[in-house]
């Protein structure tokens, strides 16, 4: 199976822009609901990834007003943590390495642009029904030998 099988399209996915303001980060993420996000560059080059424990932290130590917030650029967030990308090539161990400590998986092509994300929850679930049909076909098998 390719990684890109999981892969969902930066179309589909909410970022930002590098050039963003910490308030621009803080309403996209409360609007889609995401306690991380994509950065991209006005080239489409994956950045990192915003958390709101990174914003959290910002908030806390700079303890800015909303105005403020409306300045600061999210370069001025130190980011705790960088999610590394994937390569729309790369094999399956390596995506199962990525995703087990992170909510998903940033993915780029060769050239490094960003192309899209693979969710953590969408590999479980086919992993999931991956087993269910291997059961049921072992089940099957198993009442086949009996009879």
């Amino acid at each position: 199976m390719n990684v890109a099988f999981f892969l969902l399209p930066k179309q589909e996915v909410a970022f930002i822009y590098h050039d963003f303001t910490v308030r621009q980060a803080l309403e996209k993420m409360k609007y889609h609901r995401y306690s991380s996000i994509p950065i991209v560059d006005r080239d489409g080059q994956y950045v990192g990834t915003l958390s709101e424990g990174d914003l959290l932290w910002h908030i806390y130590e700079t303890n800015s007003t909303q105005e403020e917030l409306s300045r600061q650029p999210i370069s001025a967030v130190k980011r705790y943590r960088y999610y590394e990308p994937i390569s729309v090539d790369a094999n399956m161990e390596g995506l199962f390495a990525q995703a087990a400590d992170q909510n998903f998986v940033p993915v780029v092509d060769d050239e490094g642009r960003f192309i899209g994300i693979i969710r953590r929850s969408e590999i479980i679930n086919e992993l999931m029904l991956k087993e269910k049909r291997s059961g049921a076909r072992l089940e099957t098998e198993d009442r086949t030998s009996l009879g």
